[in-house]
């Protein structure tokens, strides 16, 4: 390929700004359109849908929305760094056999970023031989038959968008399971230095019983730790690589500072905040099971790891259940792929060129104790289908039931993150006062719906479960606080443990 057609190469150039023709979709709406027509809603459970969610969808046409710059700025920047990471694959690469092959995956992205900029309509999934094939297009053929990136729900869109570039490789021979986010996954690891040793420095030694103090002196100490690592989990997803393009180092490491202190000024940001509440839930478990359905890789799921070992090693759980994707999924989301480096990094590494032996110490005994409890059984990394489809977990009692009974078994299910909060909330307009139980339907009201509870820094326009009036303050004093990363809720539903699902045929 000559270096003139490089140059002219998508990727060679700064993605643009998507320019789209929306002569065909509704007028535009504006924020105040949605609250005037709020006592239509939330849609009775018979009328909802992937395409009629409970309170109105956000859509990528919704120029007020933070799903008009995602649809029409960051997919194409995201997909056209992607692009670029290929290119630097196939510069390594000598095979011809597997260069053609790998040159055939960039025509396919240069395919879906064409039909993202062209808001082009939602195709069906090709086969590619995958299991999620047909439940993809089951979805597509019942609810989005004609609809575009931009006039489908936001969620939908950007999903179907994330199996879309799967599809780029899992055509191909050689490139099945490559992996265009995996660079920058461990590079935000390996930048977080200053946070990870931290950690590690504080948490390397087990946790040492303590017979001299009273049994309710150690409950308080144990929630009083306990609300520190679910506050250093929830700041940890700052470390968002889709929504946190150009951060600087220094931005990183702010984000990530886990110092006590922070948290304490932290806690204030916690707008719907039931931390307390969970806490003391959690010191009822005995020896039980904590389900995470993980977010980000990287710094995030260091976070998630140290706070899963003192969950085994308080007595808490003797089970912790991780749940990733199979599939690159939204930028940074967590691939076994990824569990495997991490945990491999901090045995063997030497990502931090200016630790000390100390630093590097502690961090290899994480690290070898995280590797056996995974021997054990203590620890187990699973990764369902379900998580990357384009079905809300609204869906999940009815397309996963096996999914759903697995959950159902679970003391407490922790979903981490943004995109994990859309698909509880099903991703719609809903009040910014609807209770959290509400909000997330069947996972709260079905029999043998399990404990949940969300933590997420709140980086999108979905917010449910804050006292009335805080949102609407926000919105006057800071209008951007929706997609700032700078407030956070922790929310707990209590769900319907101990009762047996019920499955309709």
């Amino acid at each position: 390929m000559s270096n003139e057609a490089n140059k002219s190469h998508p990727s060679a150039k700064a993605p643009q700004k998507t320019v789209l023709n929306l002569g065909n979709l509704p007028p535009k709406l504006k924020p105040s359109d949605m609250k005037q027509s709020a006592s239509q809603y939330p849609r009775t459970p018979s009328r909802v849908n992937p395409n009629q969610p409970p309170w109105p969808a956000y859509r990528g046409y919704h120029e007020y929305s933070f799903a008009h710059a995602t649809m029409g700025v960051r997919l194409p920047t995201i997909l056209g760094k992607a692009i670029d990471d290929v290119w630097k694959t196939l510069n390594q690469e000598y095979d011809e056999e597997r260069i053609v092959d790998l040159v055939n995956c960039i025509h396919r992205l240069e395919d879906l970023m064409g039909d993202l900029q062209g808001n082009s309509k939602l195709r069906p999934i090709i086969d590619d031989g995958a299991g999620d094939v047909a439940l993809w297009n089951k979805e597509i053929a019942k609810f989005f038959r004609g609809k575009d990136f931009m006039n489908a729900p936001w969620l939908f869109a950007e999903a179907y968008k994330y199996r879309r570039l799967r599809e780029c490789f899992s055509l191909s021979k050689y490139w099945v399971d490559y992996d265009v986010f995996f660079r920058q996954k461990c590079d935000t690891f390996s930048r977080s230095n200053q946070a990870v040793f931290e950690l590690s420095q504080r948490f390397a030694e087990p946790v040492k019983a303590q017979g001299d103090i009273s049994a309710e002196a150690k409950l308080e100490k144990d929630k009083l730790v306990f609300l520190e690592l679910t506050q250093v989990c929830l700041w940890g997803n700052s470390t968002d690589l889709s929504l946190l393009i150009d951060m600087t180092e220094e931005d990183i490491k702010k984000l990530q500072s886990t110092g006590g202190e922070h948290l304490a000024a932290t806690e204030k940001n916690i707008l719907g905040n039931d931390l307390h509440k969970l806490a003391d839930y959690v010191m009822t478990i005995k020896n039980g099971r904590i389900d995470f359905v993980l977010d980000n890789a990287g710094f995030e799921l260091y976070c998630d790891l140290v706070y899963a070992d003192w969950l085994i090693q308080s007595g808490t759980c003797n089970q912790v259940i991780f749940h990733g994707k199979k599939i690159p999924w939204f930028v940074s989301d967590v691939t076994k792929k990824d569990w495997d480096w991490i945990l491999n990094s901090c045995v063997y590494g030497q990502l931090f060129q200016d630790a000390t032996d100390a630093e590097v110490e502690s961090l290899r005994t994480l690290g070898h104790r995280w590797k056996q409890y995974e021997k054990e059984g203590k620890w187990k990394y699973e990764a369902h289908p379900f998580w990357c489809t384009g079905y809300t977990f609204w869906d999940l009692h009815s397309e996963a039931p096996d999914l759903f009974q697995y959950l159902s078994e679970s003391d407490l299910v922790i979903f981490k993150g943004d995109l994990n909060h859309r698909k509880l909330t099903y991703d719609c307009h809903a009040p910014l006062d609807t209770p959290f139980n509400q909000a997330i339907g069947p996972l709260a009201s079905e029999a043998g719906a399990p404990p949940v509870a969300s933590l997420r820094t709140i980086k999108s326009d979905v917010v449910v479960g804050i006292p009335g009036g805080v949102g609407e303050k926000l919105d006057e004093e800071e209008p951007g606080w929706k997609i700032s990363g700078k407030y956070a809720v922790v929310l707990l539903s209590q769900g319907r443990k101990g009762e047996t699902p019920v499955y309709n045929n």
